[in-house]
This record gives C-alpha cells, structure tokens and sequence, in this order.
C-alpha cells in the first residue's frame, strides 16, 4: 500500500504531469471544450463582422471594393516589419490548433459517454426535460460544420472547389460561388447547424467552467440566444444578398 501510494504521489509531480492528469480527466477535457469554444465563438464573430463589408460596395477614393481592402489588410498585418501574410498565418495556425483541440476533446468525451453505457443505445427512450434539442445534435451539427469549413476554405481561401476564384478577390470570389444554388443552400444549411451548436456551446461552456448560480441561468440562456442568432442572421443575410443578386 506505502509502495503504490508513494508511486502515484511521484507520478503527480512536476507541472507536466499535473497538467496531463488534468486535461485528460472528463473535467479537464470539458475545460479544453470552453476554453477553445469561447476562443472559436470570437473567430466566428470576427469572421462574420468582417464579411458583413461585403454590403459596403467601394471605396469612395480608390473605387475597390471594400471587404477586398479588408482582406488585403489582413495579409499586410505587420505592415514592412514581418514577412506578407505571416501574422495572418499565425492567426489561421491558432485557428487551427483550436479546432484540433475542441474536436478532439468533444470527440473523447463521446467515446467515454459510449463506454460508461457499455457502448449501448438506452434501453428505454430518454426525457429530454433538461436536454434540448441543440443538446441533442451536437455531434451531428458538430460534423456538419466540419464538412463546411473545410468546404468554405477550399472555395473562398484556397479556390479549389471555385473554379472562377481570383487570388486576393474576395467581394468577386463570393459572387461566383454564392450564386451557385447548391452552394447557397449548403452555405444556409451549414448556418443552422452552426447556430444551434453555438446556441448549446455558448449555454454550457458557463457549466462546464464551475459558473452555475441559478440566479445567473436567465442571463445564461439570453447570451447564448443573442449570440446564435446574431451570428445566423449576419452570415445567412450575406448568402442571401449574394444569392438573390443584391450584391452583384
């Protein structure tokens, strides 16, 4: 017994092995969940408020379109004191890694629930009193989005599925492939999963990191409402524009 508790207290030491025993525990992954969510839930916000200068049209002075200076000014962050692109590339590295991590730790946290059940469905169908419908799609609309950001960025940032995309042409890139139905309706498809996934992650990422006083569940509920909707609205308002030739 001294042996085996000697060895566990030697096995804890350091700030690695904390860590590790830690992040890898279901609590430390729900931890991972949040802390990369709330960092992902910025980027969607971000991402959508700069392509909302889509509606913008030109520049009075330079006559280009307003999100392609936008765009330039993102590859150019830094100006001539680092090399062209590289912060943006640290942001998208970052990017990344968020994704990686919050997928891997929802994707872990899913094999442990299926192990705890003895990897069987429910016997008896579950009451759903405290779980609501985004609760119970989240894997679902979690590969939804998958599929869809890897699409967005083979068809507006590297070009391979936009076979008239132009380097650098934002305002132009969407118009070609926006107008494309299919890509549309896949684009507005992809908007209502993401806002449920955002509506459930927004409401539990409170939970998962201890903040859970009744008195602040209301407010819980209203932020995460808000910010799902705000982020649906802004990015289905664009497809829609695009597709319906409001912005041409």
């Amino acid at each position: 017994m001294t042996t085996t508790t000697r060895a566990e207290v030697e096995a804890r030491q350091g700030w690695r092995s904390w860590l590790g025993g830690f992040f890898s525990s279901s609590i430390g992954l729900k931890w991972l969940m949040a802390i990369t969510g709330i960092g992902l839930l910025l980027y969607v916000l971000v991402h959508m408020v700069g392509n909302l200068k889509v509606f913008l049209g030109t520049d009075p002075v330079t006559g280009a379109y307003q999100i392609d200076l936008y765009g330039e000014a993102l590859r150019n962050l830094g100006g001539h004191l680092v090399p062209h692109e590289s912060i943006l590339w640290l942001f998208r590295i970052g990017l990344v890694a968020l994704f990686g991590i919050h997928i891997y730790a929802a994707y872990t946290l899913a094999l442990r629930n299926r192990k705890a059940r003895g990897g069987e469905r429910y016997e008896y169908k579950r009451h759903y009193e405290a779980v609501n419908y985004a609760n119970r799609t989240m894997l679902w609309g979690g590969t939804i989005i998958l599929l869809f950001l890897l699409f967005h960025i083979a068809d507006l940032t590297l070009g391979w599925a936009n076979p008239d995309f132009v380097e650098g042409e934002i305002h132009h890139n969407m118009i070609a492939s926006l107008t494309q139905p299919v890509v549309a309706i896949f684009y507005l498809v992809a908007q209502v999963a993401l806002a449920f996934h955002i509506y459930h992650g927004a409401w539990s990422l409170w939970q998962s990191l201890g903040i859970v006083n009744p008195r602040y569940k209301s407010f819980r509920r209203y932020v995460a409402v808000a910010f799902a909707a705000t982020i649906f609205i802004g990015n289905s308002a664009i497809v829609i524009a695009v597709w319906s030739g409001y912005i041409s």
